[in-house]
């Protein structure tokens, strides 16, 4: 298993969408609410701030309002993928007018998170 050496943070436009992607080291339960509520300061009237967290064999999601499996699951999927624990994964998404639909919007948090890992 690995972890992060320091936080990442990307951002891109999706139909007109904004999502803010960021990765963030915590310790434990307090550490990933402190800093969620850090995000919702930071990124104020988002529409969404989905998220998940893997806290050693721990694991939580969000989908914060979007479609049941559609945001937390997949972001979920990513840090799991990347054999990452002790990392809290964060997108926050400004919504621009257009609804992607449940298959599309599953896509595009899964691309979205996955863009962290890009270099």
């Amino acid at each position: 298993m690995n972890t992060i050496e320091k936080n990442i943070e990307n951002k891109i436009e999706i139909k007109n969408s904004k999502f803010i992607t960021l990765l963030i080291t915590i310790n434990n339960n307090s550490d990933a609410l402190k800093e969620l509520e850090n995000v919702k300061y930071l990124y104020p009237n988002a529409s969404h701030y989905c998220y998940a967290y893997i806290l050693n064999d721990y694991k939580k999601c969000s989908d914060d309002g979007e479609p049941s499996k559609t945001a937390g699951a997949p972001i979920l999927k990513v840090l799991e993928a990347n054999n990452l624990i002790n990392v809290l994964a964060v997108v926050v998404r400004y919504f621009g007018g257009t609804l992607l639909g449940s298959g599309p919007l599953l896509r595009t948090y899964t691309k979205v998170s996955s863009m962290l890992f890009i270099e």
